[in-house]
């Protein structure tokens, strides 16, 4: 196709979504998209995975998102950007949720809707009548939307089909944030001029006054490090999102100011990158890590989100603290607006080293916590090793759960240092999941996969679906952690991941049918050495026996397999069989149903108790 002819509207948005590097587009079809899918499959090698539900095809796109944009090569055109395509009204509405959640966390989903002809809006409009998946507000679709999206737009003249959608991409790869594209159903097959060139972000210009703003925040941020002295750095999302993790590197290999990360930020760079010093969550950390990250004498925020999963139970951050975020640097009470994330990294290297020397500030700041007195490992090696192995109760908790999780993790670690990698993605889900896994000692870069603001539970389980078809060459099986309560959301995602012969290992952290974050955050004293009498009625979940879902998605020509584990040797002797590339279970997914005492809970919520429950 050349750009003299002319083509439909849906070759044109199939055309443009394999140049952008998308290779599938999930969702759940219906005759209003149908046009669509059979064109993209006869014009282009984007590969459609239906899934059950809308909203698993919207946490498979946000994960695939996630994961190729790590992983994107721009010389080839990947941009790191998915879709995911669903039927107006009914399906729309079902998206919504998924879409909420990559808008809140900053992850590019093109979202497609499929709506009725133009014909039948104009009927509507003028009698009244109403088609299927209608309601009476004709923008209803595109006006909520627009409430999570950063460019939302309704096609219905095939002429103006061709801007309306690169404009709406264009956003989309810039922002990197999900879009929106309605297209009635009689434009599909409408003729259009055919696509031009190929599509890009558009840098935001660099101004004069940007110049000397940015120029006053690392200013600003010099100081408040030259006073305070012993920095600890904080990565956070946006270094992730806006794939900023080499500027990061870069200064902590000059600087050697140790770091941490936030949960959403976790394995931004390889975690045996030298001078990191775990996960920061607040009161919800490690408490050897919030002993140390509070040791400091100042701490820097790189893209970290002030949220109250990333603060855990803390209300602010104090004036001995920068961020830099939300295209702003905040510094102590100063604040400096319009100031890229992007370029503050590099300059504040530069000014660091040319003020201070490189590698300065080569410390381990667990040794001097520990000599100082504080009661944490004496050195970050020995805070690391602790997570790891070492002796087990008979049954498992959550946190022997995870630190055997660590132990067959690095079991699996190959390569050398500073070039490690896993055979795995860790693919977590809310509360306790996210809780227990966020000290995973991931030693490659961009190797867990979490959703840390919007916190939708269930997102793992269809999450997983991208991970894995994302990574399919060379394959990274999904490792997923997800709550029961969380898995009755969306445990159907399973079926797509059967189908298309992928082969996560999914879970479920079943603590006897109970919603236990729920009940820690509302009733903390449930979990205190007196309990209270019992929990909460609505936290109460009906039991299911998760392992034989396997038998329900799995057939002989597409198997899975279920198990149970309740003990230390129970997981040993499932892991051995992981590890054998000739065991039968490793033909598809494996469901895992992780038994648990119901007034178990991780070790990193105990601060809630002992606020609450004195």
């Amino acid at each position: 196709m050349t750009a003299n002819q002319d083509c439909t509207v849906a070759e044109y948005l199939a055309v443009r979504l394999e140049q952008i590097g998308i290779k599938h587009l999930f969702g759940v079809p219906g005759d209003l998209l149908g046009p669509f899918l059979t064109t993209m499959r006869a014009k282009s090698a984007v590969r459609w995975v239906g899934t059950p539900t809308e909203v698993g095809a919207g946490y498979a796109a946000d994960a695939y998102a996630r994961v190729t944009s790590a992983d994107a090569d721009l010389a080839l055109g990947e941009q790191g950007v998915a879709a995911c395509a669903v039927t107006y009204g009914v399906g729309a509405f079902n998206l919504l949720n998924p879409i909420g959640g990559a808008y809140a966390e900053f992850v590019p989903v093109i979202a497609i809707n499929a709506a009725p002809s133009h014909e039948q809006w104009l009927n509507q409009q003028a009698i009244g009548l109403l088609t299927t998946h209608m309601i009476q507000r004709p923008e209803s679709n595109l006006d909520v939307y627009r409430q999570v999206t950063v460019d939302a737009q309704a096609i219905s003249n095939p002429g103006l089909a061709p801007i309306q959608i690169d404009s709406a991409i264009t956003a989309c790869l810039t922002h990197r944030r999900p879009v929106y594209l309605e297209v009635m159903a009689d434009v599909w097959s409408a003729p259009c001029p055919a696509p031009q060139g190929r599509l890009t972000a558009r840098e935001r210009p660099f101004t004069e006054a940007n110049r000397r703003m940015l120029a006053k925040a690392v200013a600003a941020t010099v100081d408040l490090i030259r006073t305070a002295g012993n920095p600890i750095l904080w990565a956070g999302e946006e270094i992730d999102r806006f794939r900023l993790s080499d500027e990061l590197t870069a200064l902590v290999r000059d600087t050697r100011i140790p770091f941490c990360t936030t949960i959403g930020a976790k394995a931004v760079v390889s975690e045996e990158t030298p001078g990191y010093s775990g996960v920061y969550n607040g009161k919800a950390s490690d408490p050897d890590v919030y002993k140390v990250f509070h040791a400091a004498g100042c701490r820097i925020g790189l893209g970290s989100w002030a949220t109250s999963k990333n603060l855990g139970g803390e209300q602010s951050i104090g004036a001995d603290w920068a961020v830099a975020a939300h295209e702003g640097v905040n510094v102590g009470a100063s604040y400096f607006p319009d100031v890229q994330l992007a370029r503050f990294v590099p300059a504040l290297r530069e000014a660091l080293t040319a003020e201070f020397g490189a590698g300065v500030f080569a410390a381990d700041y667990f040794a001097q916590a520990h000599a100082a007195g504080l009661d944490v490992p004496a050195t970050t090696s020995a805070y690391l090793a602790g997570l790891v192995g070492g002796d087990y109760p008979t049954d498992l908790t959550y946190d022997s759960f995870f630190r055997h999780v660590n132990a067959f993790l690095r079991d699996q670690d190959s390569g050398t240092p500073g070039a490690r990698v896993n055979p795995f993605t860790v693919v977590s889900d809310a509360a306790f999941a996210l809780i227990g896994s966020m000290n995973l000692n991931m030693v490659e870069r961009a190797s867990f996969v979490a959703q840390n603001s919007w916190l939708s539970i269930g997102y793992s389980v269809g999450a997983a679906s991208g991970v894995a078809l994302a990574r399919q060459e060379p394959e990274k099986r999904p490792l997923v952690f997800v709550g029961d309560g969380s898995f009755q959301e969306t445990c159907q995602e399973l079926s797509t991941q059967v189908r298309h012969g992928l082969r996560p290992i999914v879970f479920v952290l079943d603590n006897e049918g109970f919603y236990g974050i729920e009940q820690m955050l509302v009733h903390p004293c449930f979990y205190a050495e007196n309990p209270s009498e019992g929990a909460e009625f609505y936290n109460e979940l009906h039991v299911w026996r998760y392992e034989r879902l396997a038998d329900v998605f799995g057939t002989e020509k597409h198997p899975m397999t279920g198990a149970s584990v309740r003990t230390h040797t129970d997981l040993e002797a499932l892991l051995a069989k992981v590890t054998d590339p000739d065991h039968s279970i490793n033909r598809g997914p494996i469901l895992v149903r992780v038994l648990l005492d119901r007034r178990d809970y991780p070790r990193a919520m105990q601060y809630k108790v002992d606020e609450n429950c004195r």
